[in-house]
């Protein structure tokens, strides 16, 4: 398990050097910061990574009109080989909760954007 640290952008060009994901990897919230991860498989398959904050369970989303909706399973997303998502980590805040771990994206590479 490796702990994949986020880059904070400088003016101008800066180094953002992405991580190869393992079989699981930890990212760190940073509060107050609007955080980018950007996804991409290298690999020669489709994956499904999984974003899975140890500190959630469910949500009350009743103002969305779904009632409570369990995030305890994680975030899961599809990446297709060759393909590149971005994800704004506050807009899955629910599933970022606590340690937030990434599972099944062995050989993705990600940068993790404070902006």
């Amino acid at each position: 398990m490796a702990a994949i640290s986020s880059v904070t952008p400088t003016p101008g060009a800066f180094a953002a050097a992405p991580a190869t994901l393992t079989a699981s990897d930890t990212i760190t919230i940073a509060t107050g910061k609007k955080q980018l991860a950007v996804f991409r498989n290298g690999t020669g398959g489709a994956l499904n990574p999984i974003i899975d904050g140890a500190g959630g369970s469910s949500i009350d989303a009743s103002v969305l009109g779904l009632g409570s909706v369990n995030v305890a399973s994680g975030y899961t997303f599809s990446l297709a080989a060759g393909e590149t998502k971005a994800i704004v980590l506050s807009s899955i805040s629910a599933y970022c909760q606590g340690v937030v771990t990434i599972t099944g994206g062995t050989g993705v590479s990600l940068t993790v954007f404070d902006l």
